[in-house]
Order: structure tokens, then sequence, then C-alpha cells
């Protein structure tokens, strides 16, 4: 007897299913993310050329003490670009399943192709592209200078097709640009569905693992800003990079969201250029490039991002407000700790935003995530309330606390290092961190100025 196929309705947004539709989905509370679907069983058949995850196929498996596990080192391709390795965390490993979003027109296809190059130098690459056709991918490489003969294309959108080639000619690593455009015969729905992206990510994981095989995903984003496909993909790869910045601005970063085997707080910086991206070996020149000297409202702060220290120019502005309600808008900050600093300065500090529009904006693209760039905010607020202009030889970083005090940050040291490398003459930092930098060899080039309060802080800078 036939198998009968179903119906479900699957969110687009975190991919549950529903057995009936609705307005609002139940896990993540979306509105009008209900998607119908059509599920048939795969049949058994379609599944014989993919290589099992287990050599014991059909017998029950023996679970071993951990300590009679024999410990492989771990082995990573250089990829050439010295960027990506430090957000992969070395290199790609071997075997395991990377997954690279971002928007359209960011650079995902362009940094795949050069890394590809550049591993093509020593060992076998697949390209496998089911947007483009082999010439429209050819003309791409001659533009990035790429002609190698151990770089294979293979331009198909059907897994089971794609995994008897990995199978066939074992590459050293494989590339699938891009998931959304694959699809898994048996699996009734169509490219680019929740089912047909889950199941053919799956298939693509266990010929991963089974043989030894990296392979680099390609996943698109949804207007959300999210990657697209079920949030399940993400759990099924070990790692996930995203590409941040604006098409128009020719910088790129690169933020790694998981990573098994490495640290999620490396970022990569690139340049966008007509040969491809490049890498920026200084990201904190960059982002400080172009500052006008004797502008109120900009102030610079010190942010670790892994074990690098960047230097961001935050910009405030404050006007009077022509509305009832004052707007606040905040760009490459949190918009709620935008608002909780101001309210910082309104009790702890008597000035009031009450009636004021605020705007804040982070230069070159960057996200500040550490709330070591809270005194740097505060200080761009209050020379834009107070239109004094901050000399543009100091540096701010330290988190402010909901009483005015300002806390402690890790990793001093290094920010105070790097930013009298960097040319800056003074630093405004909290006064918890004076016992490790007295520890520390600092050059009598930076001063530094320890404060306990943002009251005490303003008093000594203004």
């Amino acid at each position: 007897m036939a198998p009968k196929t179903k119906t479900l309705f699957v969110c687009t947004s975190c991919g549950l299913e529903h057995p009936k539709w609705a307005g609002k989905c139940t896990g993540c509370g979306e509105w009008n993310t209900l998607e119908e679907i059509t599920v048939s069983p795969v049949t058994p058949k379609n599944f014989s050329s993919v290589p099992a995850m287990s050599t014991g196929r059909g017998n029950p498996s023996l679970a071993t003490p951990i300590n009679k596990i024999d410990l492989v080192d771990e082995h990573r391709f250089d990829t050439g670009i010295g960027e990506l390795n430090r957000v992969l965390g070395g290199g790609i490993v071997k075997g395991s399943v990377v997954l690279l979003s971002g928007d359209p027109g960011i650079g995902k296809s362009t940094i795949l192709l050069q890394v590809s190059g550049n591993i093509a130098n020593e060992r076998t690459v697949l390209y496998v592209t089911g947007e483009e056709s082999a010439n429209q991918l050819k003309l791409r490489a001659k533009r990035l200078g790429i002609n190698n003969d151990r770089l294979f294309v293979l331009s198909q959108t059907d897994v089971l097709a794609i995994c008897d080639t990995i199978s066939q000619s074992k590459p050293d690593v494989v590339i699938i640009d891009s998931i959304q455009t694959m699809n898994l015969e048996g699996v009734n729905s169509s490219s680019g569905s929740i089912t047909q992206v889950r199941e053919c990510t799956s298939m693509l994981l266990r010929v991963a693992k089974s043989l030894d095989i990296p392979i680099i995903i390609v996943g698109h984003i949804n207007k959300g800003g999210d990657i697209a496909g079920p949030k399940v993909m993400e759990h099924i790869v070990d790692t996930v990079l995203y590409f941040e910045g604006d098409r128009i601005n020719s910088y790129r970063i690169l933020r790694a969201i998981k990573n098994r085997f490495g640290s999620t707080n490396e970022i990569g910086v690139f340049e966008m250029l007509e040969n491809g991206l490049t890498e920026v070996e200084n990201p904190s020149a960059m982002l400080l490039s172009g500052r006008i000297s004797g502008v109120s409202g900009s102030s610079v702060s010190c942010v670790m991002e892994g074990s690098r220290p960047i230097f961001a120019e935050v910009q405030g502005l404050v006007t009077p407000t022509g509305f009832g309600n004052p707007r606040r808008m905040s760009t490459g900050f949190d918009y709620n700790r935008m608002n909780l600093l101001l309210a910082v300065l309104e009790k702890r500090c008597g000035m009031f935003f009450s009636n004021l529009d605020t705007y804040l904006n982070v230069v070159g693209g960057l996200k500040l995530d550490e709330t070591a760039a809270d005194l740097a905010v505060i200080f761009s607020l209050v020379s834009g309330l107070k239109e004094k202009p901050l000399d543009d030889d100091i540096v701010f970083f330290g988190e402010v606390g909901l009483s005015g005090e300002i806390r402690s940050v890790p990793r001093a040291v290094l920010r105070v290092l790097e930013a009298e490398r960097l040319g800056f003459k003074r630093c405004v930092l909290p006064r918890s961190c004076y016992k490790q930098l007295m520890s520390a060899n600092i050059p009598s080039t930076i001063e530094l100025i320890y404060v306990r309060t943002v009251r005490e802080a303003i008093d000594l800078v203004f």
C-alpha cells in the first residue's frame, strides 16, 4: 500500500509544525507566517547512494566509555584569508558543516570563490552552484583571477546527485551555493521551502560526517534579517557565519553566530573592491578614518571583539524637538540601553533630554554589543547637549550602572596599550581597573584618568 501524504502548516519564522492553519504561530508568536506544505514519506530506495554515518547499519549501536575513545588531532584547512581563519577559529575543520549567510549582494559567493581558489592550490574543491551556470561562474572567477585545475564546478540542484558526486570524487572541500536552490527527490515541496531546506541540510550533514569532508553552505536571509528556513537548520550545522554591512558601503563585517570549534566573539573585517573582498588588518584605523575634529557629539570607545580591541567612533546628536514626544533613534547601539543611559543622565547628573530629539550612531556599520561602550555613549550625548567638542586624543571605556557608577571591564590593559599604539593621549576608564593597570607596563605617553561615577567623569573632562 502506497504511503499517504499529509498536509501541515509550518511557520516560516521558527519552523514549528501546526496541524491546521492559524493566524498566529504558537511557537514564536509571529503573525501570518504559517505556510501550507504537503509531506510525502520518502522511500528508502532514494537514499541508497548516500553513505551512512554508522558502519553497523541495522545492528544495535554500542556506547563507548569516554576514556576509551581515541583523541584524533583536529585538522583544519587554511582558507588563505586570515580574517576568515580568525572567525572560524583557525581554519575549516574536517567533516564540519559551515553555514554562511548575509544580505543579497553582500559578498557571500565572492568570498567563497576566493576561498576555493586558495584551497585549490594544494587540494581539490567541488563548487556546487544552483543559482548560476558554469559559464557564469567562470566569468566571475576570471574577474577574481581564479584559474585552477583542482577547482571543479558542478551546476546541479538535485541533492542526491550531488551526494553521489561527492561520494565518487571525494573532494577535500565542498561548497553549496545555495541551500535554497537545492531539492530532494521524494519531498513534495518546492525548492527553498522549509521542508526542502531542512531535509537537504540533513542529507549534506550526513555526507560530511561519514566521509569526513567539510561542506560550506550558503544560506539566504529573509526580510526580517534572519536566516531563511527553519531555525533547526542552524542547529544542524556546526558553524554559522553572518555577513554584516550595507551593500552600498564597501566594508563588510563577518561574525560567527555559532561555532562548535572556536569562539563566537571574533570578527573579520573586509573591504569590497573590484578584485573581490580584501582583508582589513587594522579595523580601528578604518573605523576612525574621516573623523572631523572640533565637532560636538563625537567620542571614541574601545570594545573587545574576541581577542581584538576595536576602536569605534560614537556620534550623538541632540536637538530641540518639534513634536509632542521627542524622537529617539539608535544605529549600531542597543536602543533600550540608550534610553537607560539617558535616564541615568537625567536622574544622577541633572541633564534633561525629555524635550530633545536624541540620535545615536556608530560609524562604519559596527554594532557595539559590549557594555564597555556605555561611557563613550554618555560622553557623546553630553557633548551634543552642551555643544562642547571633545579632544581628538581621548578615548573612553567603562560600563555604566543605574546608580551612575562606572564599573570595571575585562582586558583593560590590552585596551590601553592599543589606544597608546593608535596615538591617543588620554584614556578615561573605571577606577576599579587601577590595580591591574598598575601591575602592567603602561607607557608614559598616555594619561590614565580613573573615575568612579558618571558625574565625576563629566566634571573632569569638561
